[in-house]
């Protein structure tokens, strides 16, 4: 497949990832919002401007936007009165508006478990004894960098590379490397397993440098790897218990990353490395997971992504779900007394402008980060 064609079906294949996300998200809030009877006038994928109404049903367009970004729900207005409805979410109860603005990060969360707890019924979870995890023979090639030995000797991403130079790699990750320092210069064999078959590739070590960055080796191979765990098979309610654990594990982690983020823009601690990413970046990354680890990467991301959505949209900033619980708990601290829906309004709109600008800035720096060569995700 050629790379206009690849580019097109990662594309095709992010855009689709994208609306499957906010599809989950907003129906957390299209739904709840309809069962505590609350007015909803529009739910849309994507953002405005409108491209079409893909129909209408008990009084609530159901709508295609040209922006592949987000998506909505609009509600109804003050003393709108729609099919199953008594009132828009402006005027409803504050715990109303919490329970409906919950429910779309909460669906995100329960989409990164469902995603998590399908994976290790279909793949099994590793094997530990003793406390320690076990892993397989060999490491998993995940990316070839340009021209290096790598390329030149033909080995692709995916390949489970066995053997240099006759000796295993066995659970010794360490001997790729010694195997690329006793032999810089000499080629020699090494024994790859690829599509359930194995094959032997010629390899001379020696020299390369990183695109990303311009580091110089003087010798290696050039190309990432990992090693691979031992799975196991669990049934049906093992698989439903250990992706309540992966979630949680996966979501202390987002966590402590989120605190050394903001921790490193306050100066409290180093800033951590890869920054932030956006809609450009985030699509690029989607090629790079497909291309390194194929449909279990794909589906790893997709639940990373996910559980991101729900963290993110937590934060108490302006225009997101966090911003708006935050309104409706003053609320409910004032005892029912709103703060002025204008001021509130204008908080939420100066909040969204900024997100916008952001979101132009990181995209301009996700293209320059393409133009030079640079991957998404890192080597």
């Amino acid at each position: 497949m050629d790379g206009f064609a690849s580019g097109t079906l990662t594309l095709i294949i992010f855009l689709v990832m994208l609306a499957l996300l906010v599809l989950v998200h907003e129906l957390g809030h299209f739904l709840t919002a309809r069962w505590l009877g609350i007015a909803v006038e529009e739910f849309g994928i994507g953002f405005p401007p409108r491209a079409v109404v893909l129909f209408e049903r008990a009084g609530v367009k159901y709508t295609l936007n040209w922006l592949p970004i987000g998506g909505f729900v609009r509600f109804g207005g003050e003393g709108d009165v729609l099919y199953g409805a008594g009132g828009s979410l402006a005027a409803a109860a504050p715990w109303k508006k919490i329970l409906v603005l919950l429910a779309g990060p909460l669906m995100n969360l329960l989409l990164t478990y469902v995603i998590y707890a399908g994976l290790i019924m279909a793949n099994g979870m590793p094997q530990v004894v003793d406390g320690v995890a076990q892993v397989r023979d060999g490491v998993l090639i995940t990316q070839i960098i340009p021209g290096t030995p790598a390329e030149r000797a033909g080995f692709q991403p995916n390949d489970l590379l066995l053997a240099l130079d006759t000796q295993a790699i066995a659970e010794d990750a360490g001997r790729v490397r010694a195997a690329a320092e006793a032999n810089t210069g000499q080629a020699i064999p090494a024994l790859v397993e690829r599509n359930g078959q194995q094959i032997t590739l010629d390899v001379t070590p020696g020299p390369w440098t990183n695109p990303d960055g311009g580091q110089q080796f003087p010798t290696g191979f050039g190309f990432s790897y990992s090693q691979q765990p031992e799975l196991v098979s669990v049934g049906f309610f093992g698989a439903l218990i250990a992706g309540v654990e992966q979630t949680w594990n996966t979501l202390v982690e987002f966590v402590k990353a989120l605190g050394q983020l903001f921790g490193g823009l306050l100066g409290f601690n180093e800033p951590i490395q890869g920054g932030v990413t956006g809609v450009v970046g985030m699509a690029r990354g989607t090629g790079e997971v497909i291309e390194r680890f194929g449909a279990t990467g794909f589906w790893n991301w997709t639940a990373l992504i996910s559980l991101n959505l729900f963290l993110f949209n937590l934060l108490p900033i302006p225009a997101l779900d966090g911003s708006h619980i935050l309104f409706a708990l003053i609320q409910m601290v004032r005892r029912g007394k709103r703060i002025p829906p204008e001021r509130e309004a204008l908080v939420h709109a100066v909040g969204f402008a900024l997100l916008m600008g952001l979101m132009v800035v990181v995209t301009i720096s996700d293209v320059a980060n393409w133009i030079g060569g640079g991957p998404a995700l890192g080597q």
